[in-house]
């Protein structure tokens, strides 16, 4: 049952990333209207940059984690051995 409760917050296609980059803006964009009335002149409208910033910065990572290589399951390729002159339990650094 938490499974398909967990199925309906899973963001599968771009349609729906764009869908909630929308909705995540017009709140980000009601929020900075709200503070430059609070803080008037350049307070004001620092914070309300720092809304819409918010907003592309979470909205590059949603689409990133939706884009095609995430769609086909294919990611960056995993390095499977261990880099060369590194051994196990030793620190050449040190």
């Amino acid at each position: 049952m938490i499974k398909k409760l967990g199925r309906l917050f899973t963001i599968r296609t771009r349609y729906e990333a764009f869908a909630i980059i929308y909705a995540i803006a017009v709140g980000a964009v009601g929020r900075g209207m709200h503070y430059l009335q609070i803080y008037p002149g350049w307070l004001g409208y620092f914070l309300f940059a720092s809304c819409t910033a918010a907003v592309f910065i979470a909205g590059g990572k949603i689409l990133d984690a939706t884009g095609p290589e995430a769609e086909k399951g294919r990611g960056a390729p995993r390095r499977r051995t261990p880099r060369p002159g590194l051994k196990r339990g030793r620190f050449p650094l040190l």
